[in-house]
């Protein structure tokens, strides 16, 4: 049952937290903002994404999954690579960035960061990673979300 539980918490905590996400951005933002947030959150995706990966070009804590330094089955799906940063934690962090900088709406964004905490949990006690590939992912994360604070820096500029 345990086994079952971690296997919900990783692989599929991923699903309320793309749909409440897309939820969010389609339908809480305000409508002459779309074309500017769609790019936005895009832009700070990707960038995100793009500096992880280059980091991990070059620095990789570990060879090796968890599950495969101890011999046993994965709890959880992976890509083949070893792992730093884990690519679901860091898509989830960025979604829940996105919603909360561009909407502002509380109760979305704590729900979001309960799954992806639950999510990012369950990475761990699947072993297909480790806390330093969770932190790392939050840490890109928050790296893209520098787009966010620039660009709320130019619109309050172009308010005046």
């Amino acid at each position: 049952m345990a086994d079952f539980i971690i296997k919900i918490m990783a692989d599929w905590t991923i699903l309320p937290i793309v749909v409440l996400g897309a939820y969010a951005l389609l339908l809480k933002v305000p409508k002459g903002q779309k074309i500017k947030t769609y790019a936005l959150v895009l832009v700070a995706g990707l960038g995100a994404y793009l500096i992880a990966k280059l980091v991990a070009s070059v620095y990789q804590p570990s060879g090796i999954r968890p599950f495969e330094e101890r011999g046993v089955e994965p709890g959880a799906s992976y890509a083949d690579n070893a792992g730093f940063p884990s690519d679901h934690t860091l898509f989830a962090a960025a979604i829940v960035i996105a919603v909360w900088s561009q909407t502002r709406t509380k109760l979305i964004t704590v729900t979001l960061v309960v799954f992806t905490l639950l999510m990012a949990v369950g990475r761990v006690l699947a072993l297909v990673h480790t806390p330093l590939d969770i932190l790392g992912a939050f840490l890109f994360a928050a790296v893209g979300a520098l787009w966010y604070l620039n660009s709320r820096l130019d619109f309050r500029t172009s308010q005046k």
